[in-house]
């Protein structure tokens, strides 16, 4: 009997502070061979080219929110980037003027400038689109004189980078994607962000009606609805569901969207 062949290929592994980090790349005998792009930190799935629908509408949702009108004017910052499809779902609309990716993993950035994942290129290559190396919370934390400008490789923040720097730059929306959820979080340090301070902190970043965007494994939590609603002008939770082929029925996850106080964002800034 002839069995189907199944390909895998270890495309990069790194030691990084947060755990040992790698991208595997393998053919899914179940899929009809299909190629799927996976990453691990230490024993633990992060992410799957596989499961991308919430990741993807994270970013539809949230700019979206804007009432886009194809005007070349929005700033937007997306926390994580992964295997980059928030940011490229981002950079389809024509209203975003930039896009400023915060990635603390090193070598998850160097797979995108050396094109070992599929929207590698695409997002590198973008003029609109730059991919800064630092701590996403330690920028939402940081106020007007708490940072210094400089990411984690020493490189200096400018425009709408979300750099906390004098004068702050505010931008439209952030979409953020790095956590599995507010109350499981890849590191520890990272709870004091899914607090009143922390998202005020991040909400003083935003133009007076801008968006938040918070995408979670798990389903709407209502006790993070009311936070979010205690801090922003309002707040949904948008429940997406996708095909799970592993399964044979439907898996969801939740994208949150929060406007902050105050009229809609002024392109014109």
């Amino acid at each position: 009997m002839n069995k189907m062949r199944f390909d895998f290929e270890e495309l990069d592994y790194q030691v990084t502070p947060l755990g040992d980090i790698s991208l595997r790349r393998r053919a899914e005998p179940r899929l009809g061979g299909a190629i799927i792009y996976e990453v691990k930190l230490g024993d633990e799935f992060l992410m799957s080219s596989l499961f991308t629908e919430a990741e993807i509408q994270l970013a539809r949702l949230g700019v979206a929110a804007l009432d886009d009108t194809g005007d070349d004017t929005l700033d937007i910052v997306v926390g994580g980037l992964g295997l980059g499809y928030t940011a490229h779902a981002v950079l389809e609309f024509s209203a975003v003027r930039s896009l400023a990716v915060v990635e603390v993993m090193k070598p998850v950035i160097d797979w995108h400038r050396r094109g070992l994942v599929p929207l590698g290129e695409h997002i590198t290559a973008n003029s609109r689109c730059k991919i800064l190396h630092a701590d996403f919370f330690e920028l939402a934390a940081a106020d007007r004189t708490g940072f210094d400008g400089t990411g984690l490789d020493g490189t200096g923040f400018d425009g709408a980078s979300f750099d906390g720097a004098t004068p702050i730059q505010l931008v439209h929306a952030v979409l953020l994607d790095i956590d599995h959820s507010p109350s499981h979080w890849l590191n520890p340090a990272n709870s004091t962000f899914y607090s009143e301070s922390g998202l005020r902190g991040l909400a003083a970043k935003l133009h007076p009606g801008g968006i938040f965007g918070l995408w979670s494994n798990d389903p709407p939590d209502d006790t993070f609805i009311r936070l979010l609603d205690s801090v922003f002008e309002s707040c949904e939770a948008h429940v997406i569901t996708f095909y799970n082929p592993y399964s044979g029925g439907q898996s969801s996850n939740t994208v949150y969207l929060a406007r902050n106080r105050g009229p809609r964002p002024d392109r014109r800034c």
